[in-house]
């Protein structure tokens, strides 16, 4: 999701203590652990599958906070990711949660406060993780703020070069390393699924669309971009590299909302576990089945498709109920964005609070996934 940080700073007014982010998965509850654990999902043709073979779709929830709560100096997480909150998750009939990271504080780059960086940041995601999969969830580990100055166009924060944005690509400087040490760390839980890059926007840093996608797979020195790119294949390679097998999500431009282009610069894979990542607000462009006929229709047929966000800041959900309608019968994966106690017309959010009560909007989501279940 593309939000200010001031919108950010209207989030939970209280800080997840580092103690509570660490919580043992020992402390599970009888139900959590007695769930069924989460499939090694890997794309066959254009489906997800399991280890058995089953065909599998990833339904669940964004659970934002690990994008900027340590680059604010404010937590890692914002509100609570203890087995309780987690339990209130699943209770939606959720079985995928995408969890928004930042490669500076997994890194542990150096200004940030040493409480919410580094050993200790990676240790809270790894928990998190765990109480997920002890629901039976699939976590999606996503990486949403990166390095690299941007004074292009749609810039959001031009006087910094930290990690405190979306910015439009990933950089050389930091990001391959942010991967290559994720995938080191869970290349032995295929439970885990990777998600490159939120939202890349090369497009709205030239005018020259042909350059932005060719940035976007090769990355390097970018058009209107101040600084190195990292590209998809890049961050691919640095997955595989580090011997990770585990599913990887690609978005698209545009802020994952244009796909046309996905096929035809697709990365190479050798571990062939790719799915393509799609991104869709009321707002955005691609916002109606037209569209989505046109666009996303051609890249549903020949891999497996993940809404990673999908969304409205209505207050309502007039507009997931047609998203996620038209995504059912083509057989895709969605999430709504999000899982966080915001004000709903201008996150959006899905929640009023960490039991799960939801807004006029989240009750749409909320609704349809029990129903499927």
């Amino acid at each position: 999701m593309r939000a200010p940080p001031r919108l950010y700073a209207l989030a939970a007014t209280a800080a997840l203590t580092l103690a509570a982010a660490l919580l043992p998965v020992a402390q599970a509850s009888g139900a959590a652990a007695a769930a069924t654990a989460p499939p090694k999902l890997h794309a066959s043709g254009n489906k997800l599958v399991d280890e058995n073979g089953t065909t599998r779709r990833l339904l669940g929830v964004n659970r934002s906070g690990g994008e900027f709560m340590c680059v604010q100096g404010r937590g890692i997480f914002d509100g609570p990711v203890d087995d309780a909150s987690v339990k209130a998750i699943a209770d939606w009939k959720v079985n995928a949660v995408r969890i928004p990271l930042n490669e500076e504080c997994w890194l542990g780059l150096s200004y940030i406060n040493a409480a919410y960086r580094g050993a200790n940041y990676i240790s809270a995601v790894k928990g998190l993780v765990s109480r997920l999969e002890a629901h039976g969830i699939t976590p999606i580990v996503e990486l949403h703020w990166t390095h690299g100055k941007y004074t292009g166009g749609d810039n959001h924060c031009p006087d910094t070069e930290y990690a405190t944005c979306q910015k439009p690509m990933p950089n050389a400087q930091y990001t391959p390393a942010f991967w290559s040490s994720v995938a080191q760390t869970f290349k032995d839980d295929q439970a885990v699924v990777f998600d490159l890059f939120n939202e890349p926007f090369p497009d709205r840093a030239t005018s020259d669309l042909a350059a932005a996608w060719n940035c976007w797979r090769d990355g390097g020195k970018c058009p209107g971009i101040d600084f190195e790119v990292a590209g998809m294949q890049d961050l691919l390679d640095a997955v595989r590299g580090a011997g990770a097998k585990n599913l990887v999500l690609i978005p698209g431009v545009a802020y994952s909302n244009d796909m046309r282009q996905w096929l035809a610069h697709k990365p190479s894979d050798p571990a062939g576990n790719l799915a393509a990542a799609w991104h869709t607000y009321n707002f955005n462009t691609c916002n109606n089945e037209s569209c989505w006929n046109e666009q996303l229709a051609p890249v549903i047929g020949q891999v497996p498709f993940v809404a990673g966000e999908i969304g409205e800041n209505t207050c309502s959900h007039g507009y997931i109920d047609r998203v996620m309608a038209w995504l059912d019968a083509k057989g895709a994966s969605y999430l709504g964005w999000t899982w966080n106690t915001w004000d709903c017309s201008s996150g959006p959010s899905l929640i009023s609070d960490f039991n799960g009560t939801p807004t006029g909007f989240g009750v749409g989501l909320r609704d349809h996934l029990k129903g499927l279940s």
